[in-house]
């Protein structure tokens, strides 16, 4: 297989990939076009070589950019902008979990906290039931929060390890 049609396929199947973990399609397709890239790119080279427009890209890398997986390159003696993505996947991985998190772990455990306080007879079957449930989900969302954490503190090789140890 030739590069291009190579670096064609990865940013293909990142873009779907991306739309696993939180993110749309064309977000991904550039996230995953920076990562290949080794040099920075503008905004114009992006737009070239995705075929996208300038909307739809300045609005994706502002996404990337809040999500901390890109950011701006200042190049001395340039006057457009470019764009870089971290080229370490332990860090880009932590990175999408840490925001992951934020957007979706910790609105979630603040809803479960309204939740369970909810009013009523806790003899009542259908409170009981209620808040038994809410409890158990967020038992859950917190076991998930240290897990998270933990991953988010940790090196590369530990984690691996670790992980490798619970499969044998």
């Amino acid at each position: 297989m030739k590069l291009t049609e190579a670096k064609q396929q990865f940013i293909s199947s990142w873009g779907a990939f991306g739309t696993h973990w939180g993110i749309n399609r064309t977000m991904a397709q550039i996230h995953a076009l920076l990562l290949i890239t080794p040099d920075p790119l503008t905004q114009d080279d992006i737009m070239d070589e995705l075929n996208i427009s300038r909307g739809n890209t300045n609005m994706n890398i502002r996404e990337l950019i809040n999500w901390g997986l890109v950011e701006r390159v200042l190049l001395t003696g340039e006057r457009k902008e470019y764009f870089s993505a971290e080229k370490d996947i332990w860090k880009v991985i932590k990175q999408i979990v840490k925001e992951r998190k934020k957007r979706e772990l910790e609105p979630m455990m603040k809803l479960l906290d309204q939740l369970e306080e909810v009013e009523g007879d806790k003899r009542d079957k259908h409170v009981k039931t209620f808040i038994d449930t809410v409890s158990s989900i967020k038992k859950l969302g917190k076991q998930a929060d240290k897990t998270l954490d933990v991953m988010i503190r940790a090196e590369e090789s530990w984690f691996v390890g670790s992980i490798m140890k619970m499969f044998k």
